[in-house]
Parts: C-alpha cells; structure tokens; sequence
C-alpha cells in the first residue's frame, strides 16, 4: 500500500523494547535505525506525491531500505540472545 509506515517499530512491534534498548545504548544501531526511518519518510512522502521520481530512483530507494531493515533485524537478532 502506497504511504504505508515501515518504521522498525512498525515491521518488528514484538521488538520494541529492544529497538528503544539498542538505540539508546549501541551508537551504530542508532545511526542505521535512524537512516531507514529518514529513508521510510523520504519514500513515503515520495509516494504520497505520486512518486515524482524516476522509477529506477525509486526501486533503489526501496532497495536501500530493505537492505538497512535486513541489517537491522540481524542486529535485533544478536542482541536478543
């Protein structure tokens, strides 16, 4: 669905706590969560307008965040053990 929130605390609700936990306490985590959720608005906002970029531009953009969420979870992952 077009405009649709894929925050972190979104796609992983059963990891909220953690999420808070890492961002407050792990540096790198922090910046990364914060790039994909900068990276979320930016495309929602993009589709919300219609998409008023090149389409390659667009699957990138979501390309890059399915990356930062994929590297994200892993890191939820290991600090869950």
């Amino acid at each position: 669905m077009l405009g649709e929130s894929h925050s972190l605390k979104h796609e992983f609700p059963e990891l909220e706590n953690l999420i808070d936990h890492l961002i407050a306490s792990d540096m790198h985590f922090a910046k990364e969560a914060a790039r994909y959720n900068s990276l979320d608005t930016e495309i929602r906002k993009l589709e919300l307008k219609g998409s008023p970029i090149e389409d390659e531009d667009m699957k990138r953009l979501k390309m890059e965040r399915a990356d930062l969420k994929d590297e994200l979870y892993e890191l939820l992952q290991k600090a869950s053990q």
